[in-house]
């Protein structure tokens, strides 16, 4: 009897263990969301310092990828670090780069043991870092919270393994598939919630990609614009082949105070490249490609990716986005969906691809969906 007493008292323990450490890591993975979209080239990590049950530090990578998570919650910590454990997103750094290495951090001001959600695939860390800090006598757990901090990481691990951003295209459409009226006209598609949405996910990423196509019809400003986050603007990209960017655009007159990229091919003319880089913007020369015609998106990708991007929103239109599908290159889907009809003479949302080619795809699973006033929000990701 007193065995199976004994026995329960420890299952009951072991219960209440896991699930604090479920709601640690929970908490470090929401703080780590504050600063996606401020902190390439560098994954937005979460932190957090617990000791008896009671949170001494929280931290998140900072704008700028720096200070780093980890150091940032040691620090709030203070002494009482000395024998906590450590909730982290992502492998604390075990290499000197333009800060010093996590591991001595955390090595340093004597925590006891690191749960980890999941390994980073940067081969100056991958694994690195968890040996580090069990060789220094510091018990590691790895893998709580490892599906969430893999995609809350995506952009990270898509730089590292495949030398592009993560790309997520996002898609506004009517009821009968359409993203524009006749001659590309614009039109109103979602209500007030889903534009919301929107803007927020701008802010959570580090670039937002447009082809000159959608410039030239919309004059699109491509900001966060809701109310005390105009900050978060992400890098404008615009896909301009021969710079037809009209110097009077919202984009180019707003390039100094929101970056602005454009993206062109080597045979564009000198003179245009010239004026739009003395109003700020920056030009960037990759290769062209013939079928179709336009830009490399391959090469456009790893170009950004040498910036630094590592999530990337392509916004539109419906020639850019169908390139992308073609290509293999999306790796998440915002398909929001509108109640009206525009009619048969809309834009199609794919241009030559029935939509049903991404949504209905085995490339494809559902992720999420939801109701946002009169529209819908589905959310596809990689299978």
């Amino acid at each position: 009897m007193i065995f199976r007493i004994l026995e329960d008292q420890y299952g009951q323990k072991l219960k209440e263990s896991k699930a604090a450490d479920q709601r640690f890591m929970q908490l470090a993975l929401s703080l780590g969301r504050r600063g996606m979209g401020r902190t390439w080239p560098n994954p937005a990590v979460g932190a957090v310092v617990v000791k008896d049950g009671v949170i001494v530090g929280r931290g998140w990578t900072q704008p700028g990828g720096r200070p780093h998570a980890e150091p940032e919650a040691l620090r709030r910590a203070g002494e009482a670090a000395r024998g906590a454990t450590l909730y982290v997103t992502l492998e604390p750094c075990s290499h000197f780069g333009k800060s010093p290495p996590c591991v001595d951090a955390v090595i340093a001001c004597g925590i006891s043991r690191v749960v980890s959600a999941i390994e980073d695939p940067n081969p100056e860390v991958a694994g690195q870092g968890h040996a580090k800090l069990r060789a220094a006598g510091i018990s590691v757990d790895v893998g709580l919270g490892a599906q969430e901090a893999a995609r809350d990481h995506a952009g990270h691990f898509r730089r590292v393994r495949d030398k592009r951003p993560h790309v997520t295209l996002k898609l506004a459409v009517s009821a009968d598939d359409k993203i524009a009226a006749a001659g590309h006209q614009p039109v109103a598609i979602t209500g007030e919630a889903a534009r919301t949405r929107v803007h927020l996910l701008r802010a959570q990423c580090d670039a937002i990609l447009v082809g000159i196509g959608t410039v030239l019809a919309d004059d699109p400003l491509l900001t966060c614009r809701l109310p005390g986050m105009e900050a978060r603007s992400p890098v404008r990209v615009v896909l301009d082949r021969a710079l037809r960017l009209p110097g009077i655009s919202k984009l180019v007159h707003s390039a100094r105070r929101t970056p602005l990229w454009v993206m062109t091919s080597d045979f564009a003319e000198a003179p245009a490249a010239v004026k739009l880089g003395a109003a700020g913007a920056q030009v960037m020369r990759v290769a062209a490609s013939a079928n179709p015609p336009g830009l490399d998106l391959v090469a456009a990708l790893e170009a950004l990716s040498d910036k630094g991007i590592t999530r990337l929103m392509v916004e539109g239109g419906s020639r850019v986005a169908a390139s992308f599908v073609a290509a293999r290159l999306v790796d998440e889907i915002w398909l929001l969906r509108g109640t009206e009809a525009i009619g048969t003479d809309g834009i199609p949302a794919l241009d030559a691809l029935p939509l049903p080619s991404i949504t209905g795809s085995p490339a494809f699973k559902t992720r999420a969906s939801e109701t946002l006033g009169k529209d819908t929000l589905t959310i596809y990701e990689r299978a």
